[in-house]
């Protein structure tokens, strides 16, 4: 699983400083994706050696760590967030296109599901067909309505 760049945002998940990662490779193809280039093959590994370099860097100043893609190689990212939670106290993110769960939900804080079809538009819209989830517990509360002002 590679990477492109991260930055720490402030809109992705509410009431949180997060390090996002852009992943690669995104196999979804939404028509009118605002960062194609996250669909093509490039970037730098994303291992636990990248992970721990921006923990030590980071760690102290952001407080969910979310992956951004990862859509197609799920068992990497679960991995990937399985490390992240076992190394720190952040909450973790995963934005994905897909429709559906990810096979193991609990790894996550935060899950955003859905493709960007841009009639609907973004999770700022009320119209969106995606939605952003947080976890409490087993259960999973829709929080999308938090984008809308």
């Amino acid at each position: 699983m590679k990477f492109h760049n991260y930055d720490i945002v402030f809109q992705e998940i509410p009431d949180e400083v997060t390090l996002a990662i852009n992943i690669t490779h995104c196999p979804n193809g939404c028509e009118g994706c605002h960062s194609p280039h996250l669909q093509q093959d490039v970037g730098e590994e994303l291992t636990t050696l990248v992970i721990d370099a921006l923990l030590a860097k980071y760690g102290d100043d952001i407080t969910c760590f979310c992956f951004m893609g990862g859509d197609r190689d799920v068992i990497e990212l679960e991995r990937l967030a399985t490390y992240v939670r076992q190394h720190s106290d952040l909450k973790i993110g995963w934005y994905s296109g897909r429709n559906e769960m990810p096979p193991h939900p609990a790894l996550f804080d935060f899950v955003k599901l859905g493709p960007y079809m841009a009639d609907k538009g973004s999770l700022k819209s009320r119209t969106t067909n995606q939605r952003l989830y947080r976890r409490n517990g087993n259960e999973w509360e829709d929080i999308t309505a938090m984008f809308w002002k």
